[in-house]
């Protein structure tokens, strides 16, 4: 071994010419990222073959070492898959540990690999290609889940439910109509996740460190190879980047607002005092103390974690705010929260798929809580424009009504023609129509609107979007 070859194993690190003692091993331990980095080994491989290739087409390695290069690669992923590879805090991170391992696997060639980039350039393509994996996966599930949504939407189209604004009871609705409105958020953000993926699939490879290279790479050539649409168009730009760390994560936290509201309105649904669905008993967990509980831990779970993954957004947000280019050791900060937002989106989404299209809906619950509240008190007043009384008087109409109803107890489909009559003789016998539950929620039969026939229509229309 060499005076240099001494030096460098002494400080435990591939960039150890310049320095005359080793690094403090806390700062070895603080510094390194190999303890959550590691999980980009598979595109940190692919990238790796990728500029490889792409070397040898240039002429910077011969054929042979090409070759030998990609064979030890692959089984440096093969060690990594079966468990048999041992990852090492001294070399940092997954990149050195993989070069080190290559290296130590093939000789010489194995030091030729970095030839023309840089770890900067290098990290910032895993973390794209990483992410970019992570949302087709992430969109999968989400596809799966609008299609639950659909399923149920279609079975309960003519399951009567109340409306609410302020959780009063407002008018009447269909459960389905109800499912629909969440399938137009997530089809929202599935639409932002698609966008997302478009602008990050720009490879950055050849960035090098910050300025590009002097060797005659071809970076068209490993952005095809990649998958990518296209190289970067800056290098400065490249490797210090990570908007699309942010518009992931921005993405996730207003999807999980959603899906946290979905979850508010499931658990009170499953409540003894709403009473409107049931969840199966795999969705649910039970008391320590109290036998009869059944709670509904899925969708309390998701709501909370809408807490975790919005932090991550502030985190990333923070991180970028005030960092001079190129790069700086701080986006090495990038990693876990964004790690942590892949795996909670992915696993909410999953259970959310899973568990949406098992709930069981209570319609005699639904219906009877949409009968109270007057919740055709619309209707009525619709009715009674439309028989030529102005609206505001229309409103005074029927806010006497409703009065008279507290009064009696009794709902406006339940009054008689002349109790109601008391308040308008405009009103005739043909005002049953619109103050049933049926007539109510038939009546709105426009595109958008609650009637059955408009909610099995949006579904088909969604089905072909999807």
């Amino acid at each position: 071994m060499s005076q240099s070859d001494q030096n460098t194993e002494s400080t435990n690190q591939s960039w150890g010419g310049r320095f005359s003692e080793p690094t403090d091993a806390f700062v070895e331990r603080f510094t390194a990222s190999v303890g959550f980095d590691y999980r980009l080994y598979a595109q940190d491989i692919k990238g790796s073959i990728a500029h490889a290739t792409m070397l040898a087409k240039v002429g910077v390695l011969t054929e042979a070492e090409r070759d030998l290069i990609i064979k030890g690669l692959e089984g440096v992923r093969a060690d990594i898959e079966a468990g048999k590879f041992e990852w090492s805090v001294s070399l940092e991170d997954v990149h050195m540990n993989i070069e080190a391992a290559l290296t130590k696997r093939i000789g010489i060639a194995g030091k030729k690999l970095h030839t023309g980039r840089s770890r900067n350039d290098q990290v910032a393509t895993d973390i794209r290609l990483y992410l970019r994996d992570a949302i087709d996966v992430i969109s999968g599930e989400l596809n799966r889940l609008q299609t639950g949504l659909l399923d149920l939407a279609e079975r309960e189209a003519d399951t009567i439910m109340p409306g609410f604004t302020h959780l009063q009871t407002a008018q009447p609705v269909t459960f389905g109509h109800h499912l629909l409105a969440w399938f137009e958020m997530l089809q929202r953000d599935h639409g932002r996740l698609r966008d997302c993926r478009a602008r990050l699939n720009q490879s950055p490879l050849g960035a090098a460190a910050l300025a590009g290279t002097t060797y005659p790479i071809d970076r068209a050539m490993t952005a095809e190879l990649l998958g990518f649409d296209k190289p970067t168009e800056n290098s400065l730009d490249s490797v210090s980047d990570r908007d699309f760390a942010i518009e992931f994560c921005s993405f996730a936290s207003i999807l999980m607002t959603h899906l946290s509201r979905a979850s508010e309105e499931l658990v009170l649904w499953t409540s003894a005092q709403f009473g409107f669905i049931d969840l199966p008993d795999r969705f649910c967990t039970g008391s320590s103390i109290m036998p009869q509980k059944k709670n509904p831990d899925v969708p309390e779970l998701v709501r909370g974690k809408t807490g975790r993954v919005n932090g991550h957004l502030i985190s990333l947000l923070t991180l970028m705010k005030s960092q001079p280019l190129a790069y700086n050791k701080d986006n090495q900060e990038d990693k876990e929260p964004l790690f942590d937002a892949v795996d909670t989106v992915r696993d909410c989404l999953r259970a959310f798929a899973d568990m949406i299209p098992a709930i069981e809906s209570r319609k005699d619950n639904m219906y009877e809580a949409a009968k109270r509240g007057f919740s055709t008190a619309t209707d009525l007043a619709d009715y009674l424009v439309r028989k030529g009384t102005p609206f505001r008087d229309a409103h005074e109409v029927v806010g006497k009504s409703v009065a008279y109803g507290l009064k009696t107890g009794k709902d406006l489909s339940e009054m008689t023609l002349e109790e109601l009559q008391q308040f308008s003789d405009t009103i005739e016998q043909d005002v049953f129509d619109v103050l049933t539950l049926e007539g109510s929620v038939a009546a709105r039969n426009h595109i958008g609107g609650t009637a059955p026939d408009q909610v099995r229509a949006a579904v088909q229309r969604a089905r072909t979007t999807l």
